[in-house]
């Protein structure tokens, strides 16, 4: 199969086209930054509840089902930021071709199954001893779930069909990623030879000059 070309930029979309890059780094950015507040939250809440005086064991077991939402919630949010950096920015996705929704939809719904799945356990775990009549709420969390993966694969099942239409796709999407591969590994690469020269650097030994102590040897006389 012939490689096809890629897609030519129209003059005039340059300037939008940069302006939604820098929008998708703020956006990858404030997901990482949100990430980070969250992880602090959840420090801080098992701090509080493992410090506190006069707490039961009920009491610190539910601050640390809280902390393990609130990290649950972090790694969703960290999991979109890099979503959103490697395939609005690396790659620049465009949303027409089925392959790349298929690829970006997939991520954000492997993030928000996941979320909902901790969040569905530890709501059952937290009901469980305080309030059993709140149960039901976890229990449709879980169901909530369940319905999205269904309906994630009901939707990549039927993707398929409009990704065979268009193969030119599919092959441009595996050159771009053939290509970040590559960089990624000759920047790995890049890497290891800057550590590994800064380590003959430190650990080597000086070179001495050779000795000229002794004199050179006569040269021989040709036999007559």
């Amino acid at each position: 199969m012939t490689n096809a070309p890629e897609p030519p930029t129209p003059n005039g979309n340059q300037w939008v086209n940069i302006a939604y890059g820098v929008v998708y780094r703020i956006i990858a950015a404030l997901f990482a930054g949100c990430a980070v507040l969250l992880v602090g939250f959840a420090v801080l809440e098992v701090v509080a509840g493992l410090t506190i005086d006069g707490a039961d064991l009920s009491g610190r077991f539910s601050t640390v089902l809280e902390a393990i939402g609130m990290l649950t919630i972090s790694v969703a949010a960290l999991e979109l930021s890099q979503t959103v950096w490697e395939e609005e920015v690396l790659r620049k996705a465009l949303m027409s071709a089925p392959t790349r929704v298929r690829r970006f939809i997939s991520r954000f719904l492997v993030v928000v199954v996941v979320a909902l799945a901790i969040e569905a356990l530890v709501g059952a775990f937290h009901y469980v001893h305080d309030d059993p009549e709140q149960l039901p709420n976890a229990a449709s969390i879980a169901f909530a779930a369940a319905a999205l993966l269904i309906a994630w694969g009901v939707f990549v099942r039927l993707n398929l069909s409009a990704e065979a239409l268009e193969p030119e796709a599919m092959a441009r999407a595996k050159r771009e990623d053939k290509k970040l591969d590559e960089e990624h590994a000759a920047e790995s690469a890049q890497a290891r030879a800057h550590g590994d020269h800064g380590d003959h650097g430190e650990h080597a030994a000086p070179q001495r000059e050779p000795a000229h102590d002794e004199p050179p040897a006569p040269p021989k006389r040709p036999r007559s």
